[in-house]
């Protein structure tokens, strides 16, 4: 699978960006799904082709301001209750995400198969319902920027991020005891959230990094959730 896409992709020629590598990306994907490639190469082919669908739906829901990278782009808002114990926060909305209005709405993040097993309960078919799983265990979810410019769909592809407001967060969940941060990208954030919130909460959170719930970050599940386990700890 790998040869066969970068050999799609160098038929096309360098110096691509943007819309261009987006429709390399497309046809390339066509190709390989034509000829009908298995697991896991079809999987990665069909978030691809998901990716470029959702961008091109969340562009229509995102203001028409734009730069030289594209237009920026604005986040969700928090879920949380003031019982929370655990923030669990990612970097930036996916276009699918975006597209949705739901945080990981990519049907294949693992985010909240990832949630419900290490919380030991059943994952609900519906988004409702999977935001009240994530409060019933006193998870909140939200991620470090408010707004950024991002002309691709990668963590990689972010520009100029504009931070959340976590000082205000932080006095709105005074029982909070651990930052869990869901992947590489996040967790860069980790040592300026903790200085802030050791400066609002009585007692400094526990720093958690993640491996990430992407589809893009391929390690095995089982592997994943064993680490996901371990840090939010939920049986304690």
């Amino acid at each position: 699978m790998t040869t066969y896409l970068r050999a799609n992709l160098s038929l096309q020629g360098e110096d691509l960006g943007g819309d261009g590598v987006t429709q390399v990306c497309y046809d390339a994907a066509i190709r390989a799904i034509a000829l009908g490639f298995d697991v896991p190469g079809s999987y990665a082919i069909s978030y691809w082709l998901h990716t470029i669908q959702a961008l091109q739906l969340s562009s229509k829901k995102q203001s028409p301001s734009a730069g030289p990278a594209g237009p920026r782009l604005t986040g969700l808002s928090p879920i949380y209750h003031a019982e929370c114990r655990i923030l669990i926060l990612g970097s930036f909305p996916s276009p699918a995400s975006l597209a949705a209005g739901q945080y990981y709405g990519h049907p294949q993040n693992q985010f909240w198969p990832l949630l419900a097993a290490a919380s030991n309960k059943p994952l609900p078919a519906q988004y409702a319902g999977r935001v009240e799983l994530a409060l019933a265990q006193q998870i909140a979810i939200w991620d470090v920027y408010q707004s950024c410019v991002r002309p691709g769909s990668l963590d990689a592809d972010i520009r100029a991020g504009s931070s959340n407001d976590f000082a205000a967060l932080f006095l709105q969940m005074p029982r909070l005891q651990r930052l869990c941060f869901n992947g590489q990208t996040a967790g860069k954030c980790a040592p300026r959230l903790l200085r802030l919130a050791a400066s609002i909460l009585s007692d400094p959170p526990e720093i958690r990094i993640l491996p990430s719930s992407s589809p893009a970050y391929t390690i095995a599940f089982a592997r994943k959730l064993k680490l996901w386990q371990e840090a939010l700890n939920l049986s304690a």
